[in-house]
């Protein structure tokens, strides 16, 4: 046996540069790169490994562990999961810090290959610097905290390992099931162990996308189904985009005259003005889909995990309502007491509409709603407009947003009152004109986020919608943007606050509370004033602070002509939503109260919990 004498960290990277994955674009490195974080955990190891190859296969510096994990998330999503990166932070808070960006590619399964630093497998110089000591357990170490937010864990402590776990770590985040975040936790002496490996361990590896197809019962069933059906729609989430099976839902739904709502996902999956969208579906939701799925006999959910806010936290749908579930996972595929059809949805649509040719839906259901997407539509027009406010809503920076972004452009965000109403707002004219994380709303992902998507989408610009609060909870990797010359275009919505929570807060019948600026705890002079363009400069972006939405649509023209990437920020009203479309949302309000708005509040809600259990 021919073999090759290497460092464990050589070799893990050695394995890396020796995957590659047959893309739309033809065969392509699996890994697009590696984002690195230095320290005593890693730098010696795995540092020394990627230097020997920076040329094929590049390190990024980021500042930020978070930030780069979830540059590295951005990345995978804007490239349907087709190719990926890994991420190296030394032992302690450096590797924890990448804990919480593990668990945002954990909820909305994206691949991401994590390789922490951790202490000395020997533990010879126990305790080291940074070591977390377990008092009951030695073999625990921070690195332990990956466990529940990765698909895969392991932990290295003999290089000869790698030769097991390397192709399980591949395997799952290349798994259209399994996918998510694969986490090797790797102490920095065994990082730079030597072993003889076998050279046809490193030999090069085409990966291509395992289609499952469904099985023929659930076919037939599924069929039955839709047939019997006299006022369908059909949920389109993202496993669409990550199937490449848009052509094919295009036709199913167009041939069948299905109404279409969209998850936050699902967006983009057809174009905002395809006949059959509805538009967004849920909480959040356009009232088009919204009235539509209040009155369907049968959902049929193609690529969703069913999350609370599609479904209105299960109180939407009809009690006597059917759920077909067409999902590769049949995890998702069973929720909601569906009829599952387990199976690729690039398979599996085909053969529906295949089966059903000549069937579609009844002309008053397919009337109905094309008058409800038409009124759904004026909404969005007059939400979206210009009114000459002082402190505008988010809905018109959303629209002098929507009308500048050209036909490659995306907008990209995560959390705060902006994703519900992007989500019903946004106008998206190619698939991933669209890009929200909203699996697990972190805030903090956007501006890394932005850096990450436009990496993966050179073609177009990249714009950043932030909120003030998300905006100060990380923000460095606008550095790194400007280092790395890929340009975002970012816009910092500043009410002064956690302006969605505030909302929600009231809503329940709750007073103002440590929510907005001016109701938290704070000097007599109250808290001071962000200078967000001042502060982007800083970074070395280019950036202005512009007073209404006409100045904004100017200021937008100058950011697409920046060569750089540019920040603009406006103050905004923390109050108005969009009132039209949306659903009620279970969040738990107290059952004692000293206020009476909380209790009304209460009965109101449980109201809303009786019809809940309808569907349970």
């Amino acid at each position: 046996m021919n073999t090759i004498r290497l460092t464990m960290a050589q070799a893990v990277v050695r394995y890396m540069m020796a995957q590659k994955i047959a893309t739309d674009s033809g065969v392509q490195p699996m890994f697009a790169g590696v984002w690195g974080i230095f320290g005593h955990g890693n730098v010696a190891g795995l540092g020394e490994a990627l230097y020997q190859v920076k040329e094929q296969l590049p390190t990024y510096r980021a500042h930020n562990e978070q930030g780069m994990a979830h540059a590295a998330i951005a990345y995978a999503k804007t490239k349907n999961r087709q190719q990926m990166m890994a991420c190296t932070a030394s032992a302690g808070p450096g590797s924890l810090n990448m804990v919480t960006a593990a668990a945002v590619a954990h909820v909305n399964r994206i691949p991401v290959l994590f390789l922490p630093g951790d202490t000395f497998a020997t533990r010879v110089p126990d305790p080291v610097l940074q070591q977390v000591e377990n008092f009951h357990d030695m073999t625990l170490t921070s690195n332990d905290c990956f466990r529940p937010v990765s698909r895969f864990f392991d932990r290295i402590t003999r290089p000869e390992q790698l030769l097991a776990s390397l192709p399980q770590a591949i395997r799952v985040l290349l798994d259209p099931i399994e996918c998510g975040p694969a986490t090797l936790a790797l102490p920095q002496d065994v990082q730079t162990m030597a072993f003889d490996y076998p050279v046809d361990f490193f030999q090069e590896k085409i990966h291509r996308l395992r289609r499952q197809g469904p099985d023929q019962h659930e076919l037939e069933a599924a069929i039955e189904l839709i047939r019997q059906a006299k006022k369908p729609v059909v949920i389109a989430g993202g496993g669409l985009h990550y199937s490449a099976a848009l052509n094919e839902f295009d036709q199913f739904v167009s041939d069948l005259h299905l109404p279409v709502g969209e998850t936050q996902a699902g967006k983009g999956a057809l174009v905002w003005d395809h006949p059959q969208n509805m538009g967004s579906v849920g909480v959040t939701g356009a009232a088009a889909a919204n009235t539509l799925f209040s009155q369907a006999d049968l959902v049929i959910a193609v690529g969703t995990r069913l999350g609370d806010f599609t479904t209105g936290s299960r109180a939407m749908i009809r009690p006597d309502a059917k759920i077909l579930s067409l999902n590769v996972a049949s995890f998702d595929a069973i929720k909601h007491k569906a009829q599952a059809l387990v199976g690729d949805a690039k398979l599996t649509l085909p053969l529906l509409s295949h089966a059903l040719k000549g069937w579609k839906v009844a002309d008053e259901w397919n009337a109905q709603a094309q008058n409800e997407r038409l009124s759904w539509n004026a909404i969005v027009d007059n939400a979206m407009a210009d009114k000459g406010l002082d402190l505008p809503t988010d809905a018109q920076v959303i629209g002098a947003v929507n009308r500048a972004a050209g036909k490659n452009d995306m907008v990209l965000c995560a959390a705060g009152g902006l994703p519900g109403e992007l989500h019903k707002l946004w106008r998206t004219s190619h698939p991933r004109g669209y890009h929200m994380e909203y699996g697990y709303s972190c805030m903090g992902y956007e501006l890394a986020g932005g850096l990450g998507a436009k990496m993966a989408h050179p073609e177009g610009d990249v714009y950043v919608m932030v909120g003030d609060g998300s905006y100060l909870m990380m923000n460095s990797e606008i550095a790194t943007s400007v280092m790395l010359g890929h340009k975002v275009i970012m816009v910092v919505l500043d009410n002064r606050g956690f302006g969605c929570i505030n909302r929600l807060q009231q809503a329940g019948g709750g007073a103002g509370f440590n929510n907005l600026l001016e109701d938290c705890l704070t000097v007599p002079e109250g808290a001071p004033k962000t200078d967000f363009a001042a502060h982007a400069k800083a970074l070395g972006a280019n950036a202005e602070k512009v007073a209404n939405i006409a100045e904004l649509e100017q200021a937008l023209i100058r950011a697409k002509s920046s060569p750089i990437s540019y920040l603009i920020t406006l103050d905004t009203d923390p109050l108005a939503t969009t009132q039209e479309g949306g659903h009620w949302w279970d969040v738990a309000l107290a059952e004692v109260s000293e206020r009476e708005q909380v209790r009304d509040a209460r009965k109101a809600y449980e109201q809303h919990k009786a019809r809940q259990f309808n569907n349970l």
